[in-house]
């Protein structure tokens, strides 16, 4: 899948001591992370524990009460103002998440657009091609999918997986530095599971720069670079699979891992 993912240099992501509550429940609490330029980057850790909303800081959907994020070396949702931090507007802020592609659990799809327009939307929609190009980029990705032959099918008329895959190439139709992939998988039918995996992996060894929030621990062994498990908000322990998977350091990371595998 490297011939639109080329287009756009993988972008590296900064997460600086980010503090996001709901009300009087702490969600993150100090979260720091850093993810280079073409790593995939694995978020595991139990329900609850701030993985979806750590991805949701990230590229703005949820803003955090504290602490700051980057991508590609650019504050996301706000800028400098003197020595403050001021809100982007929406215009400048829908632009940013251009850049940074999201793949939500449920799909999101239009239900009303067929799969070739669904991926095709975003890039008419910013102003970054015509109608006809940006069709043309929606064969191309769906094809990249394995779904070239569902481009005029509705989305109720295919199967999660392939719902699933449609949303990631929805993703990559804005040719985004960075891919944040909220459980991909948590909504699929066991034995669809695979085929959204493979994409994914193949996703990874493009150089696309990837944070998967994920409870598959085979997947994100076979396709990180790195790990992080999060719990209660905070980052408990992150390395490499081999470190923090098959030898981990904190007796969370053990006692949580003992459960799962």
């Amino acid at each position: 899948m490297t011939t639109v993912t080329e287009e756009r240099a993988a972008a590296g992501v900064e997460v600086r001591d980010v503090h996001k509550w709901y009300g009087t429940h702490h969600v993150l609490d100090g979260v720091s992370l850093t993810v280079r330029p073409g790593e995939v980057t694995a978020v595991i850790g139990p329900s609850g524990s701030g993985k979806s909303t750590l991805l949701r800081v990230i590229n703005h959907l949820e803003r955090p009460e504290s602490g700051h994020v980057s991508v590609g070396g650019e504050l996301v949702g706000v800028r400098r103002h003197g020595d403050r931090l001021k809100e982007l507007g929406e215009r400048a802020l829908l632009t940013q998440r251009g850049r940074i592609g999201f793949v939500f659990q449920n799909f999101n799809l239009f239900p009303h657009l067929t799969v070739l327009d669904n991926v095709a939307a975003a890039p008419v929609a910013t102003g970054r091609l015509r109608k006809p190009a940006a069709r043309e980029l929606a064969r191309t990705l769906l094809g990249q999918v394995g779904l070239a032959d569902k481009s005029t099918a509705y989305p109720r008329q295919l199967s999660g997986g392939q719902q699933q895959r449609v949303a990631i190439a929805r993703a990559l139709a804005l040719r985004p530095g960075v891919i944040l992939f909220d459980e991909p998988t948590s909504a699929l039918d066991p034995e669809l599971v695979g085929e959204v995996l493979d994409v994914v992996k193949d996703l990874a060894g493009s150089g696309t720069t990837l944070v998967i929030v994920t409870h598959e621990i085979g997947f994100a062994r076979e396709v990180a670079d790195r790990v992080v498990f999060l719990d209660r908000g905070r980052v408990v322990e992150q390395g490499t699979p081999a470190q923090v998977l098959d030898d981990p350091r904190e007796g969370r990371t053990r006692e949580f891992l003992s459960r799962v595998l």
